[in-house]
């Protein structure tokens, strides 16, 4: 597997903890383990995605990250990135 496709996988992967930790804080608002859990991963995400975007270019349009560049268009297109 390719570094950008592990990078993808990362990411999707934090997506799903950070979804599950969310659905379960909404019903124990008060589990501080759960809250540290949720933080931690909302960190590692923020992290790959940084990471992602320096090799690779934006996930989305709010990642543009050059000012004078809309490079959220840059081949290969946002929809076909896997």
């Amino acid at each position: 597997m390719n570094e950008r496709k592990m990078l993808l996988s990362r990411i999707k992967k934090y997506d799903f903890a950070l979804k599950e930790l969310n659905l379960y804080l909404d019903t124990h608002p008060n589990c501080r383990r759960a809250l540290a859990m949720f933080n931690e991963y909302k960190k590692l995400r923020k992290d790959a995605v940084s990471e992602f975007t320096q090799k690779f270019g934006p996930l989305t349009p709010e990642e543009n990250a050059d000012s004078q560049h809309w490079n959220w268009i840059d081949d290969p297109w946002p929809w076909e990135r896997s």
